[in-house]
């Protein structure tokens, strides 16, 4: 059933019931926050600050309808300075709320996301989560900022639209949604984990949960990727690799199409690539991996262990087809997400830390301790949140090279184990071939997250299957079935391979 509507809502009108105008709307006083504009904004005419020229068409700004942009700073705490907006379409409202996430350590209003839910039809909200700047280091000092990034930005930027919206139409949004890849996947499990009232559905990619110990992970792979001049594995040499491991995988589906439908069955050494020569230096050529290089690629492509006793501190790494990519974390510049994470929210106490620093025999645990449970967002027991109806559609690329693919199956398991076969009337898991982080890869990377969701929200009907595309310059060159995890698309042994109709959702 629709989320109720939190009570926070003052508002002088002439007559109680009436709709408010959007320029009204800057009388309105929910709680912990002020507007500070309400502006009419015409179909085709938002420019988002700062914004070069070409923005507007390239994010497809140049054909929004006309809405009402509210601005307002939420201000939950003491030292909380939260910037947010809702957007309202001035006609054919669905009469829905979509709250939009970010994506890595936030700081800007997420406009594109914005754009999409307005263009839906959906009444929209988003949020900077109370800092500037695509870094962590607003967080030394300031712990109240770091619970705004964690959970509580989205959540009253949550409880400000519901507000809005009242206010606007007259009516609360009958029923609301969250939409988030990426960082904005962790925010997604966030508000299931925290505010079970919040969302109906919500739609969590590629969800960046285990955030402290995933950057400790991440730091970890490039220091041992770049351990010697002889280690580092160069970007030339990632076509080598990954052509072999499509050699070993990529027909386990019964397709050669160059994307492996089920990584986690891929079983692949990199000792294959070892290079022969017989003079002792193991003849590194262009198109073979030295000693040290064959130990880097395997790295890649395990856990994380403790390097003195082997045991396993992070279950996450990147899967067989990625290879194309591992410059994201093991290129000769850390992931910056990772280290600004370590340096400000874990080692912010240690002067001059620099990720040379970094010790993974003692830093891994130390980062996780340090973050107090904020951003580890690993509660598995969502029982709250489907007890209250809402939905929860988890998806993510298997070609991910940034935010592991085994965060998404690793929650999915954990949520079952904890919660029980009940959950499954409320949890789905699509894994996507062959896709990188929240999109691009050979892999089919579009399909529609919303209809999805609200179908499942709406009519009752759980996905048992949802078709992606493979879009170049605008054409669609394939389709495919994703199917619930663990199921995976097997190919029927007619018709072509690249139309989704000749697929079949089977056991792995």
């Amino acid at each position: 059933m629709p989320r109720l509507l939190v009570p926070v809502l003052a508002f002088v009108l002439a007559s109680p019931a009436a709709a408010a105008t959007c320029e009204d709307l800057t009388r309105l006083a929910p709680a912990h926050s002020t507007v500070t504009a309400a502006t009419p904004v015409p179909a085709g005419a938002f420019t988002p600050p700062g914004a070069a020229p070409n923005a507007v068409q390239a994010q497809g700004y140049a054909a929004l309808p006309a809405f009402c942009r509210v601005v307002l700073t939420l201000t939950p705490s003491s030292d909380s300075d939260i910037k947010s907006e809702v957007w309202l379409p001035l006609a054919g409202w669905n009469g829905k709320l979509q709250v939009v996430g970010n994506g890595g350590w936030a700081g800007v209003i997420p406009y594109p996301a914005l754009a999409g839910a307005l263009a839906a039809g959906y009444a929209a909200g988003g949020t900077d989560t109370g800092h500037v700047g695509n870094n962590a280091d607003f967080v030394p000092g300031h712990p109240e900022k770091l619970v705004d990034f964690a959970h509580r930005a989205i959540h009253e930027t949550t409880v400000a639209a519901k507000a809005v919206i009242q206010a606007h139409y007259g009516d609360a949004p009958r029923l609301s949604y969250f939409n988030g890849c990426s960082q904005g996947g962790r925010q997604a499990l966030a508000s299931a984990q925290r505010y079970p009232d919040d969302f109906d559905g919500i739609v969590a990619g590629a969800p960046a949960w285990n955030s402290m110990r995933m950057h400790a992970a991440r730091l970890a792979l490039n220091r041992y990727m770049h351990r010697s001049a002889e280690s580092a594995i160069p970007a030339a040499k990632y076509p080598v690799i990954h052509h072999a491991v499509m050699q070993a995988c990529d027909a386990h589906d019964g397709v050669k199409d160059g994307v492996i439908e089920n990584p986690a069955a891929c079983t692949f050494d990199p000792q294959v690539l070892a290079c022969r020569g017989g003079d002792g230096s193991g003849g590194d050529t262009a198109s073979c991996l030295n000693p040290a290089q064959v130990e880097s690629a395997r790295a890649m492509l395990s856990p994380v262990k403790h390097p003195a006793t082997g045991a396993v501190l992070f279950e996450g790494r990147l899967w067989p087809g990625a290879e194309m990519r591992w410059d994201v974390i093991g290129g000769p510049t850390p992931l910056g997400n990772a280290v600004t994470g370590l340096k400000n929210v874990a080692f912010g106490h240690v002067p001059g830390w620099t990720p040379e620093h970094f010790n993974l025999a003692t830093d891994l645990e130390a980062a996780d301790k340090a973050d107090g449970d904020l951003l580890d967002t690993g509660n598995f027991d969502l029982s709250p949140y489907f007890a209250s109806g809402g939905k929860l559609l988890v998806w993510h690329g298997w070609a991910d090279p940034q935010v592991t693919p085994s965060n998404a199956t690793i929650y999915y398991e954990g949520v079952m184990k904890t919660v029980g076969s009940s959950a499954a009337d409320s949890l789905a898991l699509f894994m996507l071939p062959g896709v990188l982080h929240c999109q691009g890869g050979p892999g089919p990377d579009r399909f529609d997250r919303m209809a999805a969701i609200e179908q499942w929200v709406e009519l009752g009907e759980k996905p048992s299957r949802i078709i992606a595309s493979k879009v170049t310059d605008g054409k669609v060159e394939r389709t495919r079935p994703l199917c619930p995890y663990p199921q995976v698309a097997r190919w029927n042994g007619t018709g072509s391979t690249d139309d989704a109709a000749n697929f079949a959702c089977v056991a792995p």
